[in-house]
């Protein structure tokens, strides 16, 4: 018997084996299908006629030869497992993708700001993924952003290298294990003209499915249950700290059962987790909440940008500041589950955040 396939293009458009095109609407009706356990509402919501929502259900259906969704009288409608899975591989590819793309068009967007006559400059910043950071370019009005997603040491040696402008780096509000990643990329922080700008800070921790709340309330709980788990990759700082905090309990990498896929977001990670192809991950509070996941909170962090006093344009910089300080920036910052203004804008030291949480 042959087997259709569905293939996923980059562009997040879901494409059968023969040419068929899946329009993205139908999976913004999935969605809103298991939010109303109604077709009439969900049609609605998605913002189509019920005729093209039942026409879009049915052309899956005969394709895949089995239902997207069950019906029964008076109890509504639900997804089937199929539809079920089909949403989620929706929003895995979304989760996964998203930022890298985000990335993309903020690259082109300043080489088309390039061309322009009388352009404004641009920062350009590299930086680990966030929801906090993931803000800025909302308020382009104000100050220009190229809003690149590296990996720290990544961003710390294009900071060095004058890549660009600007270089997040998260590290523990506890000075202990503040140290512990200091030390880590101690190479990439030596330069004495290197400057601190105060943004957030952010919580960490387990995420995992309401059905295992009970079961999981320390990383020895995790270690003890062999549930399967999910991380980010080796190179990003959230790795580096979970692997911190692992030692810091006497626990070894391999004590976990660590699944050997990793994801390059949070938001990747509470996607999988939220699926069912893990039962724990570990990342911010914020993809844990978009997801409906149970949050246990294991570190703190602040989020800071960092420039380099020698090379950034003082004028350009200003800009960003007095936006980190605006009161609408701020009440955007407020909004982020697990996120807080940590006195945005202000310009300090490592020393001194130390001092300032001992």
């Amino acid at each position: 018997m042959h087997r259709k396939k569905l293939n996923i293009t980059p562009a997040w458009v879901f494409r059968t084996d023969d040419g068929e095109l899946f329009e993205p609407i139908l999976f913004r009706l999935l969605e809103s299908i298991r939010d109303t356990g109604k077709l009439t509402a969900a049609a609605q919501g998605a913002g189509i006629s019920y005729r093209h929502a039942w026409n879009l259900l049915h052309r899956g259906t005969d394709f895949f030869g089995m239902p997207l969704v069950v019906m029964q009288k008076g109890q509504g409608t639900r997804l089937s497992e199929l539809g079920d899975k089909l949403l989620w591989a929706d929003q895995r590819v979304k989760a996964r993708l998203g930022p890298q793309i985000d990335s993309m068009a903020s690259e082109l967007n300043d080489q088309i700001q390039q061309l322009l006559a009388g352009s404004h400059p641009v920062l350009q910043l590299y930086a680990s993924h966030g929801y906090a950071v993931a803000l800025l370019p909302e308020f382009s009005d104000q100050v220009e952003t190229n809003l690149q997603y590296r990996n720290p040491e990544e961003a710390l040696s294009a900071l060095a290298n004058g890549e660009c402008d600007l270089a997040s780096f998260h590290f523990p509000t506890c000075p202990e294990r503040a140290r512990d990643i200091l030390a880590h990329y101690r190479q990439h922080l030596s330069n004495d003209n290197l400057r601190l700008i105060r943004f957030v800070t952010r919580r960490e921790g387990l995420m995992m499915r309401k059905a295992d709340q009970d079961r999981i309330r320390s990383l020895q709980d995790l270690a003890a249950s062999q549930l399967r788990f999910i991380g980010r990759d080796r190179h990003s700082g959230s790795r580096v700290l979970f692997n911190l905090l692992l030692q810091q309990q006497g626990l070894g990498e391999d004590s976990i059962n660590r699944s050997p896929q990793h994801e390059f977001t949070h938001t990747a990670v509470a996607a999988f987790v939220a699926a069912g192809m893990a039962d724990v991950g570990f990342g911010v509070e914020a993809a844990a909440q978009q997801f409906d996941l149970e949050f246990l909170e294991l570190a703190r962090e602040h989020y800071l940008l960092l420039y380099r006093e020698d090379r950034v344009n003082r004028t350009s910089l200003g800009h960003l500041i007095d936006l980190m300080r605006s009161e609408p920036f701020i009440a955007r910052l407020q909004e982020l589950p697990g996120y807080d203004p940590d006195k945005p804008g202000d310009v300090t030291s490592f020393e001194a955040l130390i001092a300032e949480d001992a």
